[in-house]
């Protein structure tokens, strides 16, 4: 049976991977540092999901093995813990890392640059060092979208040029994509980058569209429209990301290095107006909009070009109509809206 660690386990998309891979029989080791970003609630919601105690969980560098998964275990440690991180990859004999964790959010890294710089940087070079020396078979990694920044090339490809970051996070993700070629170069650790494109769906982050724009809806309050509604975002959901994680996880580059990057999106941007459009639909409220500019940071398109993905068996199936429908229908479980 072989062993990933999945960190950022308490995370939206850290979560449904380690569902997947304990359905597909690997035995999982999940991280989190349970940070407060957005509602530890919500973490803690989603841990309970998959067997762990609250209780348990809340306690530092302490393994709580899962009530309802016999191959699932939880451990609460932030990235950048250079003696506890290592130790645990010494114990556990991982064959395989997903690493999730990251500090997320574009607007959030102007505020606050430096959580950015100690979970996105310093924490993803200790998970490289820690890969590098317990003989790693394969490091899979959450890159994103952002690092696409205002390219003018649609859709975007793996090979467009990506120098000029318009967010902190943006060039956070891309030292990563750096760091991880060098570790291939260096050692041969096999390392795949993976540019998701608006990631949304049941259990989401707070922090996102789906979310804010649900929660002000259902509470008679109006919804922020940025850039005057003149968007549109490759809205990807859940199920069909976790189906491109898999697809990576079990498919490490041949070449030398053996790095690649792929992009996970839907291949086809939805403009804000009609995502709008469906939350109203599955609501059925009408929304508030307040009309705003650009905010500093943000990009008014993104589009994905995912041939490479596809190349492996990839395909993203899920229209944005059901995919918001089923975000609704959680949302209102959930909140018991």
């Amino acid at each position: 049976m072989q062993k990933v660690l999945v960190t950022g386990a308490a995370g939206f998309i850290g979560f449904y991977t380690t569902k997947k891979l304990i359905d597909l029989g690997y035995e999982v080791v999940g991280l989190d540092n349970i940070n407060n970003y957005y509602d530890v609630n919500l973490k803690y919601a989603r841990l309970n999901e998959l067997g762990i105690d609250r209780n348990q969980a809340e306690i530092e560098n302490n393994i709580v093995q899962s009530s309802t998964f016999p191959t699932f275990k939880f451990i609460r440690l932030n990235l950048e813990d250079r003696e506890n991180l290592p130790q645990l990859f010494k114990t556990e004999q991982f064959d395989s890392v997903i690493n999730l964790a990251a500090q997320a959010g574009v607007r959030y890294s102007l505020e606050n640059p430096m959580a950015y710089v100690d979970s996105n940087i310093v924490g993803f070079v200790n998970i490289l060092e820690c890969c590098r020396y317990n003989k790693i078979k394969h490091l899979v990694y959450a890159s994103s979208s952002s690092v696409y920044g205002e390219n003018d090339k649609i859709p975007f490809g793996e090979k467009d040029q990506v120098d000029h970051p318009v967010s902190l996070y943006a060039a956070s993700k891309k030292a990563n994509e750096l760091m991880a070629h060098t570790y291939s170069h260096l050692y041969q650790i096999p390392t795949s980058g993976l540019r998701f494109f608006t990631v949304y769906g049941p259990w989401g982050r707070p922090d996102m569209a789906p979310m804010l724009f649900a929660d002000a809806m259902t509470n008679n309050r109006e919804i922020k429209v940025f850039n005057n509604g003149e968007m549109s975002r490759d809205f990807t959901f859940i199920d069909d990301i976790i189906q491109g994680i898999i697809i990576t996880l079990n498919n490490p580059s041949n070449n030398k290095p053996a790095y690649q990057l792929f992009n996970i999106g839907n291949g086809s941007p939805v403009s804000l107006l009609h995502f709008i459009e469906c939350m109203e639909n599955s609501l059925g409220i009408k929304a508030q909009k307040n009309m705003m500019p650009m905010q500093p940071g943000d990009v008014p398109r993104t589009w994905a070009d995912t041939t490479f993905l596809n190349e492996l068996g990839y395909k993203s199936t899920t229209p944005i109509e059901e995919g918001v429908q089923q975000f609704v229908d959680w949302f209102k479980s959930y909140f018991g809206k």
